[in-house]
């Protein structure tokens, strides 16, 4: 598909009012995207796991008002009103105007909260995004009646993107394949696609996220992303994650819970190792990062519990493991982990399914 499939026909139907609530959970990278072509585009493909727990709850009321060629709309953060989200969601709607030509014919209202606490260094960006998205996909359907599930989920992805990158694999399936990937027969730039042939080792999979440090990141991930064009390993890493995500569907097939750790810790490494080798160069790990990761080495080597950790960019530790060995890691983390948390927190999620309607 095209961007162009995304530019709708004209509408068969017309609404007034109403609203639509969606929540859209965070998800985390195994194989990691860490560089941007074009428009929110991939410099590789990248693979996720989708969360149940931590997630967006967004609210989108709308009521129609004179097209007079702006956007209108209010913004509320957990029933408070928040300028700050005003100009990302004003880029968010010049770059889907086109493909929502509706936009400016309403007023909209969107009210948000998140599951998870306000500044706990988890990214939102990708889960608000989403939840947007198939809000605003919802008042496209009562627009055009005929669209199918697919098309929706689909677009909705698409749109999430333009929002932020990683917001498109927040969408539809408990594992998403973000990039264009050879081994990968419908993989796209322009949206996130359900990989669905995982392991039942997989089912339930647990992300325990130790909250490391929650004050703002001192890079922002649209920089660090932007510092990969004319860094020096860039082609080699782009390569290595083409490579990876072949080696990740082959572990997620077959249930190898030790092909999974090695890749997920090399990719979470490697993400760093990008950021700390590019000009300027910037290390985002804080010493309890490593501290946590070292003493997950050291559990997992003594016990041969198939734990291990995943980072996304900043210093949090995503502690990834199987169900059925719950117990026994939260044990091990409320005992050595813990006191590596700021404020001795953290958050137990799990894998999840993505966006869910709530009205």
């Amino acid at each position: 598909m095209s961007e162009k499939d995304f530019i709708p026909s004209p509408y068969t139907n017309t609404i007034e009012k109403g609203s639509f609530e969606w929540s859209a959970p965070s998800n985390i990278a195994l194989v990691k995207y860490w560089g941007k072509l074009g428009k929110q585009l991939p410099a590789n493909p990248s693979i996720s796991l989708t969360l149940n727990n931590c997630k967006t709850i967004t609210k989108l009321g709308f009521k129609k008002k004179t097209n007079d060629g702006s956007f209108s709309f209010d913004l509320l953060f957990e029933g408070q009103p928040k300028e700050s989200f005003r100009p990302k969601i004003e880029k968010f709607f010049e770059r889907v105007e086109e493909y929502l030509p509706f936009l400016k014919d309403y007023h909209f209202t969107i009210d948000t909260q998140n599951t998870f606490p306000h500044s706990s260094g988890i990214a939102s960006s990708a889960s608000g995004m989403a939840a947007l998205a198939v809000n605003l996909m919802s008042l496209e359907k009562e627009l055009n009646p005929e669209m199918t599930e697919d098309y929706f989920n689909q677009k909705a992805s698409f749109l999430a993107r333009l929002g932020s990158g990683s917001a498109c694999r927040s969408v539809k399936g408990k594992v998403v394949i973000w990039g264009e990937h050879v081994e990968t027969d419908d993989s796209s730039n322009l949206f996130g696609v359900e990989y669905q042939d995982v392991n039942l080792a997989f089912a339930n999979f647990q992300d325990t996220i130790l909250l490391v440090d929650k004050g703002e990141k001192q890079v922002s991930s649209t920089v660090g992303h932007d510092l990969m064009h004319g860094h020096p390993f860039a082609e080699q890493r782009f390569a290595q994650a083409h490579e990876n995500l072949s080696k990740m569907k082959s572990a997620l097939a077959t249930g190898d819970l030790d092909a999974f750790i090695k890749i997920t810790e090399s990719e979470a490494l490697t993400l760093h190792a990008m950021m700390m080798t590019s000009m300027p160069y910037f290390i985002l790990m804080k010493p309890n990062t490593l501290e946590i990761i070292n003493k997950i080495w050291e559990y997992r080597a003594k016990t041969t519990v198939p734990v291990c950790f995943t980072l996304d960019a900043g210093a949090n530790v995503h502690v990834l493991y199987p169900e059925n060995v719950r117990g026994e890691v939260l044990d091990f983390i409320k005992n050595e982990l813990v006191g590596y948390c700021q404020n001795s927190q953290y958050i137990c999620d799990e894998i999840g399914t993505g966006a869910v309607k709530i009205n």
